[in-house]
């Protein structure tokens, strides 16, 4: 039997009969038993390879998708990762896998919390703890850019590679993680009002979404991820790295740069720099980039369909900020308990019933005043809102003129 496991074909050939068992109703738990016993590794090209194999002879990518947590689970552990690539700090996979970390976080914050409901609710009561989950979930929420990432931007190169099957398979995941979160936090909107109502909850809809997301790191971090280093050329590689900001990161905002053996990543995007041209004047990026950064406040742009799209980054920021809010639904970075106060304020602005909203507070002794602007076309149609955040303590103690020349000590 020995040499039957070590011979690639046989190895392959033998995945794809249990795989096939399983299509024909063979109990799942007899297969993945069975998997166990016959395959200490397998190399995770095979995998992608056999999945290919069994869409190209016919059977349905449904199919595929309905079978592919069973098959993936038995292989857990079991698949050799002796020959993946290595890449350096802020490579797309690099960022991948660091966002994978932060997902895995978050989980174990949950499972924390699913473990000891009961005494949560002792302790906290049912709309604190409630609060607590769904403020975890909303941060899964942002999962959807590290899938878009995937779906957009490394999917198209491996089917230019020929490999078709396994990505549309993944995608699919994808979709029912996607469905499994808003089910979850659909159902954290309805009352649970004891511990073990929540505990039947957590059970039928809140972990399924966890264990959605946990088992597609698996599958990303043994099979996909070392197949699409073999795959794809630095070049292939520096086009998506190009191309992630559009999307967004996934809780987690890599700080340093990447750049491919040969490819000058900064002298390239200069040489493509544009004047960008207003009706009163105009700049290059650079030149409004520093303007930008150098206003006396804090902004944030979120567009017409409530995604974060632009934070400014000053010297002297009064909210943290990071990229991983780019791309990101507004609601979602907010705490549950102010999201209805930012459903308010959208909804008077898109139906231009009120065109901006302040709010002051104290803040560790600083006077913050916080205003939103419903920004509109020349015809008066919505195009997003931009938050305009000021420390105006010093300006608030401000007394008599001032008419002589006195530079301000800030750099």
């Amino acid at each position: 039997m020995s040499e039957l496991i070590n011979n690639s074909q046989s190895r392959k050939e033998l995945l794809k009969h249990m795989i096939l068992q399983l299509h024909e109703g063979v109990a799942p738990e007899a297969v993945k038993a069975r998997l166990v016993e016959l395959m200490s590794k397998i190399p995770y090209g095979e995998v992608v390879e056999v999945e290919q194999e069994l869409i190209n002879e016919g059977l349905p990518e449904d199919e595929v998708l309905r079978l592919c947590d069973v098959h993936t689970q038995a292989l857990e552990g079991r698949i050799d990762l002796s020959g993946m690539k290595i890449v350096a700090p802020g490579h797309p996979v690099d960022t991948f896998k660091m966002e994978n970390r932060e997902l895995e976080k978050v989980a174990r914050q949950l499972q924390e919390l699913f473990d000891t409901i009961d005494r949560e609710y002792d302790l906290h009561g049912a709309v604190a703890t409630i609060n607590k989950i769904r403020g975890l979930f909303n941060s899964l929420m942002d999962v959807d850019k590290h899938y878009r990432r995937k779906e957009n931007l490394l999917f198209p190169f491996l089917e230019k590679y020929g490999i078709t099957g396994p990505p549309k398979v993944m995608w699919g995941k994808h979709d029912e993680t996607r469905d499994l979160l808003k089910d979850a936090l659909n159902a954290l909107d309805m009352p649970a009002s004891t511990a073990s109502q929540m505990q039947l909850k957590i059970e039928v809809n809140l972990q399924p979404a966890v264990k959605a997301i946990t088992d597609m790191i698996m599958k990303e971090e043994e099979i996909l991820f070392p197949m699409t280093l073999d795959k794809l050329t630095e070049g292939d590689w520096h086009d998506i790295y190009q191309q992630t900001n559009e999307i967004g990161y996934c809780l987690y905002d890599p700080q340093i740069e990447w750049s491919p053996a040969g490819i000058d990543v900064r002298k390239e995007a200069k040489e493509e720099e544009e004047e960008i041209q207003l009706p009163s004047g105009r700049f290059n990026t650079e030149e409004l980039l520093a303007l930008l950064n150098t206003v006396p406040f804090d902004m944030t742009f979120v567009d017409r369909n409530d995604k974060v799209r632009y934070f400014s980054q000053g010297k002297e920021r009064i909210f943290d900020r990071n990229r991983a809010i780019l791309g990101r639904d507004v609601r979602m970075c907010h705490p549950p308990s102010s999201v209805h106060v930012v459903e308010q304020i959208l909804s008077d602005f898109k139906n231009g019933k009120e065109q901006s909203a302040a709010f002051w507070l104290q803040i560790q002794g600083r006077f913050v005043h916080i205003e939103y602007f419903a920004l509109r076309d020349e015809k008066g149609e919505y195009l997003g809102t931009l938050e305009v955040s000021q420390d105006l303590t010093e300006k608030r103690a401000l007394q008599g003129e001032q008419r002589i020349l006195s530079y301000s000590k800030r750099s």
